[in-house]
C-alpha cells in the first residue's frame, strides 16, 4: 500500500489551492477527485465574483478569509495574467426604508476591516449607471470577478510543478485512522476498480461531499460532523448589449444576496442566483423561476423586457444552516477540535469560499502542524 505525506480530497479551488499550498512546502501531496475534471462544482457553479468582505459578523471566517483571501487573489491573478476585473458594485436600496440597512452594511463593513465603501445619492448612483433605479446605493470600489476556471488551472499547474499528483475518477468509499495514517479505501468511477492510498495527513476539501465523506472515516467521533443543507441558485442570462458596466446587487435576503446582476469578463449579464432548498443534489434550471426574477430585477433595473431572461446554469451551496436559521460560519476543524492528529476537515465553504481560496490554503497549512511551515 502507497503512503504520502498527504491526501487532499477534492479538485474545487479550495482543494487546489491547499495541494498547492502544501507542494511549496515539499509534502509530496495527491488530489483525489471523484469527478473526471477538475473544479466541477460549486468552483464553477457560482458568480464568480471576488467579494470585498462586506456582509460577513465581524470576527468569523468569511469575515477575516474574505478580506485576506481578496487582496492575495488580486496579487495571485495580476502575477499570473489570470483573466480578472476590479469592476466595483453597488448595493442598492430599491425602497426608502431600506437607505437605514445600506448604513448597516458600511458600519460591518469597516468593522471587518473593509474601508473603502461610499454611500451615494440616487442621482449620484444613476449617474454612475444611466439604466438603473434606486433610492440610494453604496459603492464597493474593490469587488470585481475572476476566470474560476483559468484560476483553478494556474492552481493545478503550479501544485504538480511542486511535485503534487492529481487523480480524477477516484471517489474515497471509506477510511480509517489506522496507526497514526489515514487509510482510505477508493475506487476509480470508471472502471470500479478498488485500491487502498495512506497518508500521515488528510485534508477533506470535498465541498459538497465534504461531511459524508467526514462521516465514512472510523476513528472520528460523529459530533464532529455537521448537518448539510443544499440550497440550489439559479442564473438567468440576458443577451444583447450589457446596460451596466458594474456590479449590481439589491440589499441581501434571507439565505443569499439577492438576485443580483453579475457580469462575464465579456461584459455578459448574469442574474442570481435565488434560494432554494432541496433534498438531493439536482441542477436543474426550472424556467419558470424567471417570474419571480423578473419582479426582483425591475426593482433596480425597469428595462428589463418581458421574455429577456434565458435559463442558462445552476449551482448548489453547501450550507450548515437552513431556512430561517442565521447564516453559517465556514467550518475548517483541525486536531484541535476533534483531537485526530493530520486530519483536517472543511465544511460549509460556500461564498466567500472562492476569494477566500489562498487564505484558506494558508490557515490549512498552519492547522496541518508547524513541520511543513
Amino acid at each position: 500500500m502507497d503512503t504520502v505525506d498527504c491526501i487532499v480530497a477534492g479538485a474545487g479551488v479550495i482543494g487546489l489551492a491547499v495541494a498547492r499550498e502544501l507542494a511549496s512546502r515539499g509534502m509530496e501531496t495527491i488530489i483525489v477527485e471523484a469527478a473526471d475534471a477538475i473544479g466541477t462544482e460549486t468552483s464553477s457553479r457560482n458568480s464568480e465574483v471576488i467579494h470585498a468582505g462586506i456582509y460577513y459578523p465581524e470576527g468569523s471566517l468569511k469575515a477575516k478569509l474574505c478580506v485576506a483571501g481578496r487582496d492575495r487573489l488580486y496579487a495571485y491573478a495580476a502575477e499570473r495574467s489570470i483573466p480578472h476585473k476590479r469592476c466595483g458594485k453597488l448595493i442598492v436600496a430599491t425602497l426608502p426604508e431600506q437607505q437605514a440597512t445600506l448604513a448597516g452594511i458600511i458600519a460591518k463593513a469597516k468593522a471587518n476591516g473593509v474601508d473603502d465603501l461610499v454611500m451615494l445619492s440616487a442621482s449620484e448612483t444613476m449617474a454612475m449607471e444611466p439604466s438603473l433605479t434606486c433610492h440610494a446605493a453604496v459603492h464597493s470600489p474593490s469587488t470585481g470577478i475572476i476566470d474560476s476556471h483559468a484560476l483553478m488551472l494556474a492552481l493545478l499547474g503550479e501544485a504538480e510543478d511542486g511535485g503534487a499528483f492529481l487523480s480524477l475518477n477516484t471517489e474515497i468509499v471509506s477510511g480509517r485512522i489506522d496507526g497514526g495514517l489515514f487509510v482510505l479505501q477508493t475506487q476509480d468511477t470508471s472502471t470500479g476498480a478498488s485500491f487502498e492510498i495512506a497518508a500521515r495527513h488528510f485534508v477533506n476539501a470535498a465541498g459538497l461531499g465534504a461531511n459524508k465523506l467526514a462521516a465514512s472515516l472510523e476513528g472520528l467521533d460523529p459530533i464532529f460532523v455537521p448537518s448539510l443543507r443544499y440550497a440550489r441558485g439559479s442564473y438567468f442570462s440576458v443577451t444583447g448589449k450589457p446596460a451596466f458596466s458594474r456590479l449590481i446587487y439589491p440589499v441581501p435576503e434571507p439565505g443569499g444576496l439577492g438576485v443580483h446582476l453579475t457580469l462575464d469578463l465579456n461584459g455578459g449579464m448574469r442574474f442570481g442566483p435565488d434560494v432554494e432548498w432541496i433534498d438531493d443534489k439536482d441542477y436543474t434550471v426550472d424556467p419558470r423561476r424567471a417570474d419571480h426574477f423578473y419582479g426582483e430585477i425591475r426593482r433596480y433595473w425597469p428595462g428589463l423586457a418581458d421574455g429577456g431572461l434565458s435559463p442558462t446554469y445552476s449551482g448548489i451551496r453547501p450550507k450548515l444552516s437552513g431556512p430561517g436559521d442565521p447564516a453559517a460560519d465556514f467550518v475548517i476543524q483541525g486536531p484541535e477540535t476533534h483531537g485526530v492528529s493530520g486530519l483536517i476537515n472543511l465544511f460549509g465553504i460556500e461564498s466567500p469560499g472562492l476569494t477566500s481560496s489562498l487564505a484558506i490554503a494558508e490557515l490549512v497549512v498552519q492547522k496541518i502542524g508547524p513541520t511543513y511551515i
